[in-house]
């Protein structure tokens, strides 16, 4: 068996390129141990990287050996126990586990039997959210003339060297030379071709006056083409950047969570679980993106990102309350034809008496036409409540823009999430 190591140093960011090249190839593996890390974690450690391990009998990498080449001779010994045909009891092996492996049991040492390494944290998050993006997004007309983005716009003979073009730069230069070196290499080979003539003329016939002047005359064009300044300031250009107003696709995600006395400590921890998925998703791949985080019990407000996930609260439920604010905040900061607009209601479905059906006209009448897609996560063990029969009908008028999911264990919230927030083949309303 013959090996080759390469001990050269690693070039700059070489290893940087081998590490990417190592996640993509083991992509299915890494992903399946990212997706476990992520039903085991607790709330508050969902950022941080990950250790996986890949089995070692998955990267197993190619190997060069020698081939057996040219013409051999094998001489077998033979035996005086077995025939041909003859079937070989297996060998009994030493110690408990049956096997036959050389040595005893030992304290020390560790096993082959996989690879672990560690994955950052961007690299983690990479993993969680790949594939996943918001539903229907779509480009808005311009919330403000401040939003612009500069673009090219055309080439100038003024700029700073940042943005010099060396390509038409080194364009312009070569026509230069070309167009001020043609008449001097005209002049020039008519000044060779005369003294050429006047050389090959009879001793008698021949003017060194002339010679002479002929001779001088060609080493003065000679110079003046080598006097043609490779680039002159003259050549450069520059790219011009202009402000062009672009379309927003600014969006706004409003975080409802049932806080309610009916909700358990198990149930609140697994809405948080959901809805921290939901910031880091948006947090990671969504510059423009608004929070808007809704509590309600009996009656709904408005809180910041720290009193959502952990304040403590509690009461009856009153889920049209908390409908009732998304719909005025959006009426009063959010206008639905500059915005994108995203809801995520996590819930265990228990609801007071009749406010199921007020939720549901809420739903169909005012809040769905100004969304681009609402999204809703039921906590229970339980048959269904009057709230998901009455959302099953808003479903029904809006099935490319209304979702709704059931939760009963901690493991089932990331496939839940993925299901939800997935990547669509078109985002055509």
């Amino acid at each position: 068996m013959t090996y080759f190591i390469d001990r050269r140093p690693n070039a700059k960011h070489k290893s940087a390129v081998n590490r990417q090249r190592f996640l993509e190839r083991y992509r299915k593996h890494i992903k399946r141990s990212v997706e476990e890390a992520v039903n085991r974690r607790s709330i508050t450690d969902m950022e941080r990287g990950e250790k996986i391990s890949i089995p070692t009998k998955d990267i197993s990498e190619p190997v060069f050996q020698h081939g057996p080449g040219g013409a051999r001779s094998i001489v077998s010994p033979g035996n005086k126990e077995f025939l041909e045909g003859d079937r070989i009891r297996r060998p009994s092996g030493q110690g408990g586990g049956g096997g036959a492996g050389e040595g005893g049991a030992s304290n020390q040492g560790e096993g082959n039997d996989e690879f672990a390494f560690t994955l950052t944290r961007e690299e983690f998050l990479e993993f969680v959210f790949d594939g996943l993006e918001l539903p229907h997004l779509q480009r808005k007309p311009l919330k403000s003339m401040e939003e612009i983005k500069m673009v090219r716009a055309g080439l100038s003979r003024d700029g700073v060297p940042a943005r010099i073009s060396i390509t038409r730069s080194m364009r312009e230069a070569y026509a230069r030379r070309i167009a001020m070196r043609a008449p001097i290499k005209r002049a020039l080979q008519a000044a060779q071709q005369a003294l050429e003539d006047e050389e090959r003329k009879d001793s008698v016939l021949r003017n060194p006056t002339r010679i002479v002047e002929l001779k001088a005359e060609i080493e003065r064009l000679e110079k003046r083409i080598e006097a043609v300044p490779f680039i002159d300031t003259y050549d450069l250009r520059y790219h011009q950047l202009s402000a062009q107003p672009q379309p927003s696709s600014q969006a706004v995600m409003f975080c409802v969570m049932d806080v309610s006395g009916s909700m358990t400590q198990n149930h609140k921890d697994i809405a948080k679980r959901f809805f921290l998925l939901l910031y880091l998703f948006l947090e990671k791949h969504y510059e423009k993106v608004e929070l808007v985080f809704v509590r309600h019990h009996t009656a709904a407000r408005e809180v910041s990102e720290e009193e959502f996930f952990y304040s403590r609260e509690t009461g009856g439920t009153i889920v049209s309350s908390a409908l009732k604010l998304v719909n005025s905040i959006i009426q009063a900061r959010y206008p639905p034809e500059k915005w994108n607009l995203y809801v995520a209601q996590a819930s265990d479905g228990d609801n007071w008496d009749d406010d199921s059906n007020t939720c549901r006209d809420l739903l169909v009448k005012q809040l769905m036409p100004q969304l681009q897609y609402y999204a809703y996560v039921e906590i229970t063990p339980h048959d269904h409540q009057s709230l998901w029969h009455e959302y099953e009908s808003v479903a029904g008028h809006f099935p490319e823009h209304f979702a709704m999911r059931q939760i009963v264990e901690a493991s089932e919230i990331y496939a839940v999430f993925r299901e939800l927030f997935k990547r669509r083949l078109s985002q055509a309303d």
